[in-house]
């Protein structure tokens, strides 16, 4: 697959990034929601360093990324223990039926 050039805008700076075909869209809308977020997060906290802010954005995301990694490791060990009883109960009645099939 081969990678295309996508400008996006971040605080009002143009930036080339390369970028797998056909995933132009998402780029363009991660960087809109980076942008975003800084902007509000610089209105919010006064804060005008780049970096700083940089910093503070990527702390964020990573945080979320952290809480929904562990959220979704929660969902699927749920899941994998409803599924393991429900098979369990399965196997149960299947054991119960069968003999009186024979």
């Amino acid at each position: 697959m081969s990678n295309q050039a996508v400008d996006v805008e971040i605080l009002g700076k143009v930036t080339r990034v390369n970028c797998p075909a056909g995933q132009e869209d998402s780029l363009v809308q991660a960087a809109k929601e980076l942008d975003d977020r800084l902007k509000e997060m610089a209105e919010r906290t006064k804060v005008t360093n780049e970096v700083k802010l940089l910093t503070i954005a990527a702390l964020n995301i990573c945080y979320e990324l952290q809480n929904q990694i562990k959220e979704n490791k929660q969902t699927t060990d749920h899941l994998a223990t409803r599924m393991e009883q429900l098979s369990a109960s399965l196997d149960s009645v299947i054991r119960k039926v069968e003999p009186g099939q024979q």
